[in-house]
């Protein structure tokens, strides 16, 4: 049993409390409220300190790309779609970056294939501290991943494959899920078809069970949303650089489960990847849109999803609703709200405590990283 005691408490569910306490066992938050009836146990105190949900990082992909990206266990760049192959198998649980995203108050992230092929293959969540993999996930599938743009234009360019440009892209992705469709078809239908993994993936989001997850900037989030509405599926909008042009295509798509922004301050080229207007998330979270803020970790290292989120704030956000685009919007984004992502009476018991209030003090510094109730990290 833990009692924090005494901090500033962003619930990202009930508003703030200004002094309150938190009372954890066995892994879950048990109450949290102002002047609590507390049993006598380990105690926290957190007088002059401010604790949030632990942070959902909804795009990343430490674990599975090395340090520096000197891997590339998240790329299967044998053909250009491979919704058969799971991330779950490519995370390293030994991974130093998990280390490094305790440290920086990541709890979960969200594991995803990279952008190699126009479909990468499934995504999971993960917490960041667990005995195993089985034990770190929470959730798996979350998504299916899919690229657009630079990315798979440049795996297959380089080989004279489709796709090469982004017709070929966009043609690659409706393929994919027009053949899935014809199967899920025949299979209704009483069909006898040969089993097909990769199909069956691609069908749990023909089904809206989970959404794709497309990295997609600039224009390319048009041709997102148009083949999103074609099917009639689920979707969010990764990445996301240039949303301010497209307002209100992105406001007005019916199927789309949020924009998962970043990262800012990586190296940008012209054209796709040219605008950093992470403002727009203002503009989008103000007309409803569930907005996140992400690492595409270790392409930006777990610490620096903070800085973002600052310059949110700096840029005119509301500190609360911003502290939500790290915790409670990134968890509903991916379907795992029932366990992460807020403080509340029977949610996992993943906390943060910082030193100064995130996003907004420039000098807030992580004072301790709890995960499923254990105080993973105490830098007092």
């Amino acid at each position: 049993m833990l009692v924090i005691k005494n901090a500033k408490i962003f619930t990202s569910a009930n508003g703030v409390i200004d002094r309150g306490d938190i009372l954890i066992e066995h892994g879950k938050i048990v109450d949290v409220g102002e002047s609590l009836e507390l049993p006598e146990c380990e105690v926290i105190d957190g007088e002059g300190l401010v604790v949030i949900p632990g942070i959902v990082d909804a795009h990343s992909h430490i674990s599975g790309f090395g340090a520096d990206m000197e891997e590339q266990d998240l790329n299967e760049m044998t053909k250009n779609a491979t919704p058969e192959v799971e991330s779950i198998y490519s995370i390293d649980t030994q991974s130093p970056m998990f280390e490094r995203a305790i440290k920086g108050g990541i709890t979960t992230s969200a594991i995803a294939p990279g952008s190699g092929n126009v479909i990468g293959g499934m995504v999971c969540a993960v917490k960041s501290h667990g005995n195993s993999i089985e034990d770190m996930c929470i959730k798996n599938p979350v998504a299916l991943k899919a690229a657009l743009g630079g990315n798979p234009k440049g795996v297959y360019g380089q080989k004279n494959e489709m796709p090469m440009t982004r017709m070929g892209i966009a043609h690659v992705l409706r393929d994919t899920f027009m053949k899935a469709k014809e199967y899920m078809a025949k299979k209704e239908a009483g069909k006898d078809v040969p089993f097909d993994i990769g199909l069956e993936n691609v069908c749990k989001v023909l089904r809206k069970e989970i959404p794709l997850k497309v990295h997609c900037e600039q224009f390319d989030m048009l041709t997102t949303i148009k083949i999103a509405e074609e099917f009639d599926i689920y979707f969010t909008l990764d990445h996301a650089w240039g949303a301010s042009d497209f307002y209100d295509d992105i406001i007005g798509s019916k199927n789309l489960k949020g924009v998962i922004y970043g990262p800012i301050g990586v190296l940008l080229l012209p054209g796709e990847c040219g605008k950093i207007d992470i403002f727009s998330l203002i503009e989008l979270d103000k007309k409803g849109v569930p907005c996140a803020i992400m690492t595409d970790g270790p392409i930006l290292k777990p610490d620096v999803i903070i800085i973002q989120a600052g310059e949110v704030v700096r840029f005119g956000g509301d500190i609360e609703r911003v502290i939500n685009m790290l915790t409670i919007n990134p968890a509903k984004i991916l379907g795992i709200d029932d366990r992460v992502g807020s403080i509340e009476k029977g949610k996992d018991a993943d906390l943060v405590i910082f030193d100064g209030i995130p996003a907004l003090d420039t000098n807030a510094t992580v004072k301790y990283t709890i995960i499923n109730g254990q105080v993973i990290y105490n830098n007092n």
